[in-house]
């Protein structure tokens, strides 16, 4: 639709015709030359004098000229614009970091799937993960893995395919056999620094226990609770084992407790997809939408045709004015 942006101005429009109404004209006094022989000056001339004052009146070109000029003038001060279809753009309140880990240990058999058959840990994993990025369209995805020692693969982002199609190309070992929890917490945390969202938000998963960090899990823990960064753990391995294979439950619900976050455990894919439903749930959508209206100016239409209709008009006076001494000589 169309709008002026200082409707007000529209109010000046009838300015001109009050000051020449309420106004006096304009009187000048000027010097002349008196001339004993201005009577046959005058007739030689074929002009008639008249005493008294002389008052220059406007032509109706004129007029119309100057008043269409003053009110395409006063149109382009209003500013009119073209005011377009909003545009809405929903600005996301929430990143959201997914810390994977990949280790050898991750290519374990020993997964129920819901039909009953056995498959890898990650290939349940990947069914249940790439699921729940698709149930977060509102938020900004990230993707770390971990083994030996953390990766970044996707940065923030809202492109959720391409955090989908990285899921889907992992593969156990690739990070190493070995299993950095602590590194990978404080790889994410450093991954937030540079987010301005209000809520900071990672999840956790592994089936083991830290073997190769540098920095202790709870001391990781402890600088992200600092941070304002929420840490959920999900443990998949086997609490019964021994050694590296064995999954650190006291150690994934301590990170989770500090933090302000929830420690899940998954024996089948079944147990897990629950378990990132009950995430997606206690993590709600949290976005703020944006909405303006984009508006293009349009004053310099009527300001060109006021300077147009100037133009012209004393284009053609001089035009005019010019034959017509023509004529008289």
């Amino acid at each position: 639709m169309y709008q002026f942006d200082f409707p007000w101005l529209l109010a000046i429009i009838p300015v001109p015709i009050l000051v020449w109404t309420l106004l006096p004209a304009h009187r000048e006094a000027s010097a002349s030359v008196r001339l004993p022989f201005f009577d046959q000056v005058a007739r030689a001339a074929g002009i008639r004098p008249t005493s008294g004052s002389v008052v220059a009146r406007r032509t109706w070109p004129q007029f119309l000229c100057e008043a269409a000029t003053w009110c395409l003038l006063v149109l382009a001060l209003a500013r009119p614009q073209f005011v377009e279809p909003p545009i809405e753009k929903i600005e996301p309140q929430r990143d959201l970091m997914l810390a994977l880990d990949l280790s050898q240990s991750m290519d374990t058999k020993d997964f129920l799937a819901p039909g009953g058959a056995t498959e890898a840990r990650v290939d349940a994993v990947r069914k249940v993960v790439a699921d729940f990025v698709t149930k977060r369209p509102g938020d900004r995805i990230g993707l770390i893995a971990f083994g030996d020692a953390p990766y970044p693969l996707v940065p923030f982002t809202m492109d959720h395919r391409t955090v989908q199609a990285v899921i889907a190309d992992t593969l156990p070992g690739i990070a190493g056999p070995r299993t950095s929890l602590g590194d990978a917490i404080g790889l994410a945390i450093k991954m937030f620094e540079k987010a301005t969202v209000p809520e900071k938000v990672l999840i956790v998963l592994t089936d083991g226990n830290d073997t190769a960090s540098k920095m202790p899990p709870a001391k990781a823990a402890g600088i992200a609770k600092q941070k304002g960064v929420v840490i959920h753990t999900v443990g998949i391995g086997d609490p019964a084992a021994t050694g590296e294979d064995k999954l650190d439950t006291a150690t994934l619900r301590k990170i989770a407790e500090d933090t302000g976050g929830r420690y899940f455990f998954g024996g089948d894919q079944t147990q897990l997809a629950e378990i990132y439903d009950t995430l997606d749930k206690i993590t709600p959508q949290n976005q703020k939408n944006l909405s303006w209206r984009p508006r293009i100016d349009l004053f310099h239409w009527p300001l060109g045709g006021a300077i147009g209709i100037l133009s012209l008009y004393y284009l053609a006076s001089g035009v005019l004015n010019g034959l017509r001494r023509r004529v008289a000589t």
